[in-house]
This record gives structure tokens, sequence and C-alpha cells, in this order.
């Protein structure tokens, strides 16, 4: 993968709670510590991992001053400005700013939804331009904004409307889509991936970088496979897409959102558990959850504090 603002593998990082629902901010460089020790180049915050529509405005705002301490130039910090208030977000972007944020992500407004691409772009950019020295990328995820236009149309109207605009992290399946978003203007803008069990259709696609929750428990197993590809060894990158994608199917075997903070806990750092609505793991699923990891090799690929 080439080098960018976020560059290589990018760990969407979880907002820890504590018991009692409150955050967890001193966990913010145990967890700083944890990319650090495992090779990651940057940390994305206050995303769809990090349950940003749980968090109130002053809460978001919280997580950046933290995650501004522990910020350098091996661990870039972006931040989410998803939501649905345009003020709120043009607040939020222009507080990132002051922060000395590396970079800023925003992603389709998901309840009164834009009409077309047309309207989506003059979204973005009435906040983008809060921020004009700010790098900017659009946050592409259909499946939760229900913002489902084709990146290789907005490329070509944002282009024009929105300067500081480097590119786009892509949380889609559609490969045909994301491959033309990735060559447009011979490459002009960094496309993220963001479906870690198809890291490997990414690559070849020509991701310049990677944002993904499971890079903060098995960052080895994507190091592994990304050495794999630059070295043409093509059959055990597909093996170990394979293991990525049987520990992502315990994700949605487990319930999803909930489970990616009991791994947490199961590596040894605790994140406390998910906000309502989202629902965590019983003692039991616990249990189930590691036996069922063990059989998968995980403890073997996760990452090491």
């Amino acid at each position: 993968m080439e080098q960018g603002i976020l560059r290589g593998l990018v760990a969407a990082a979880f907002t820890p709670f504590q018991e009692n629902g409150d955050l967890a901010l001193g966990q913010v460089s145990k967890l700083a510590q944890l990319y650090r020790t495992n090779r990651l180049n940057g940390v994305f915050i206050n995303g769809t991992t990090g349950e940003f529509a749980s968090l109130s405005l002053s809460e978001q705002k919280d997580i950046i001053e933290a995650w501004q301490e522990e910020k350098d130039e091996h661990l870039k910090v972006g931040v989410m400005l998803g939501g649905t208030c345009l003020k709120d977000m043009q607040e939020l972007a222009r507080f990132s700013a002051e922060q000395g944020m590396d970079a800023a992500a925003l992603l389709s407004p998901y309840y009164f939804r834009p009409a077309n691409i047309g309207v989506l772009v003059d979204f973005v950019a009435a906040i983008a331009e809060t921020v004009p020295d700010l790098p900017f990328y659009y946050y592409h995820i259909p499946s939760m904004s229900r913002g489902d236009f084709l990146m290789r149309e907005f490329l070509p109207l944002a282009a024009a409307r929105i300067p500081n605009l480097v590119g786009i992290k892509y949380s889609h399946y559609n490969i045909m889509d994301f491959q033309a978003a990735c060559l447009f203007e011979d490459g002009r803008y960094d496309m993220l991936w963001g479906t870690d069990e198809a890291l490997l259709s990414g690559l070849v696609a020509g991701a310049s970088g990677a944002i993904g929750s499971t890079y903060n428990y098995a960052a080895p197993l994507y190091h592994d496979l990304l050495d794999c590809y630059e070295k043409k060894e093509l059959d055990k990158a597909r093996m170990l897409q394979g293991k990525s994608v049987a520990m992502v199917e315990l994700l949605f075997k487990y319930g999803g959102a909930g489970v990616g903070k009991a791994i947490m806990n199961l590596i040894g750092l605790d994140c406390g558990e998910v906000r309502t609505p989202l629902s965590g793991l019983s003692l039991m699923e616990h249990k189930a959850l590691e036996k069922e990891l063990k059989a998968i090799d995980f403890f073997d690929f996760c990452c090491q504090l």
C-alpha cells in the first residue's frame, strides 16, 4: 500500500467506557500503546466502532482531546464527524482542527438522507469548508448510513467543490465502484479500504490504506497478509485472509458491535461494554466465543500488549 495521510493499517478505535457508562479516557493511552506495539500507523476515532452515534457532542470532544495527547508522527489520528446536524458537525470539525487532528471524515446524513449525490456533495462541502487546512475524507458506509451512492460519481463532483478532500474511507463490497474511484484522475485520492475480511480484494483494486475494527486485536495477521501480498505470495495471502473471514464470522455469530470489546478484554485491554441500544455478551457467550477463537488459532495471531 502507498503512503497517505492515514497510511497502512489504521485501527478504528473503540470508545472505552467505565462500568457506569461514562467515558474511560484513562484507557486511551493504553490503546495508543497497543497500536504502537503492534505497528499500526494510525487510529480512526469516534467512528462506527467508536459508537459515535451514542456519544454526545461534548463526549466526542473529550475523546478528541484525549487522543490529541497520544498522536505523533508515527501514530496519526483521524476523527469521524458523522451525524445529522450540520451545525454540530461544523463545530466538531473546527474543534478537531484546533486540536491538531491529522484528518477528519464525514459520512452521509442517515435520518433525513440526501435526495441525490449533488445534495450529498453540498452537505460535505458545507462542513469541509469550515476547516480548509484540515485533510478531509468522505466515509462511505451505506450499510449503516443508507447513503448508497457511487463513489465514482461522487469524486468528480466533490473534486470541484471540496479543495481539502483527500480521499474516501470505503466500507462497502462494491469492488467495481471502489476500483473506479481508485483510478479517478490517476489515483489522485487516498482510497482507504474498510472491509477487513476482504482486505486482499481491496489491495488488488488499489487501496492506499485500510481502516478497520479487527486491526485493534488482530493486526499481526494483517501485517503478514500485507507482507505476502507485497512478495506476491498470493496463496499464503489468501490463506491468511481466510483466517480473517473465520474471525469476522464469529463477530456476526455473536452479535457484531459488542463482540469486539469482548475480544479486546480477552487480549487484556478492558474497553468496557457497549452502550444501549447495542448489546454486550453474557458470561456464557464470552466463554463460548473464547473457545471458538482458540479453534481458529486467534491467539496465535492476535495483538500483543
